[in-house]
């Protein structure tokens, strides 16, 4: 199988022919990455997929890979090229089968049932940033969504916390925490129902809130929309939304804003 582009180790040599100060060196390479200029490898031709490897070069992050609808073979693949390349590996939304397949194949591999998700580390897990995400429950039924949000945040390498359990039915329960909330760089608060927790919140402490409303609840819950609806039109100035269960979106948003500013800190 061959390519028409280079590998970087060729493209390196060629470029220092045109740059002979390194740090100009660096941005070439940087640039012709962003565009997808380096050599790809498909995958196994009975296998249909283009891992893309350049996804950390453009965005920050690997590919995550969504795990639905997808052969166990597959993620296996997926993953293999991931760690062959030297990046962190998250699956979502797996079956107990997809996962004991991959588990066989990738015994290192880390599985959370609760979050139906896949993590494989490459080498030592340290954190790139030093602020913490703290990830807040309404309710104990809310936990799967807010498992899925710790385990792309661990992932993603940044510190996270779990507060179980805070909703206002017992508003009580929140007050204990505030303290240590008002600390954080930012806060994924999951909540089902009538989602009044993140508009709470967002009055306590002064970082980004993002919600991420769960389909627990009864009937006129409407399966997330009200608690979903609520969070939209929430008075609280900080408090943003994202999908409804989508405990891996709140994350890696999170993630995102917290692994950034500690960029800039540095």
């Amino acid at each position: 199988m061959t390519s028409l582009i280079p590998s970087e180790l060729k493209l390196r040599e060629s470029l220092q022919l045109l740059y002979s100060d390194p740090v100009l060196l660096e941005r070439a390479i940087a640039g012709l990455r962003s565009l997808g200029l380096e050599q790809t490898q498909s995958l196994d031709a009975s296998i249909e997929s283009d891992v893309d490897l350049l996804r950390r070069d453009r965005c920050g992050f690997p590919e995550v890979v969504y795990g639905s609808g997808k052969s166990s073979d597959l993620i296996v693949e997926i993953l293999r090229r991931q760690q062959r390349s030297g990046q962190d590996s998250l699956v979502t939304r797996v079956s107990p089968d997809q996962a004991e397949a991959v588990l066989r194949a990738l015994p290192e591999t880390r599985y959370n049932p609760l979050a139906r998700t896949l993590r494989l580390q490459c080498g030592e897990v340290d954190e790139r940033c030093s602020g913490k995400v703290f990830v807040v429950t309404a309710g104990s039924s809310d936990r799967p969504v807010a498992e899925e949000a710790v385990e792309t945040l661990q992932w993603m390498r940044v510190p996270c916390e779990l507060i179980q359990d805070v909703g206002v039915a017992g508003p009580h329960r929140l007050i204990q925490h505030i303290p240590r909330l008002r600390d954080a760089e930012v806060i994924v608060c999951v909540a089902g129902m009538e989602a009044a927790l993140p508009s709470v919140l967002g009055g306590y402490v002064p970082c980004p809130v993002i919600g991420v409303p769960t389909s627990v609840g009864y009937g006129a819950s409407l399966g997330g929309l009200t608690a979903m609806f609520s969070m939209l039109t929430c008075c609280a100035s900080n408090v943003v939304c994202v999908n409804i269960d989508a405990g891996f979106k709140g994350g890696y948003v999170a993630g995102m804003i917290a692994s950034r500013r500690a960029g800039r800190e540095h």
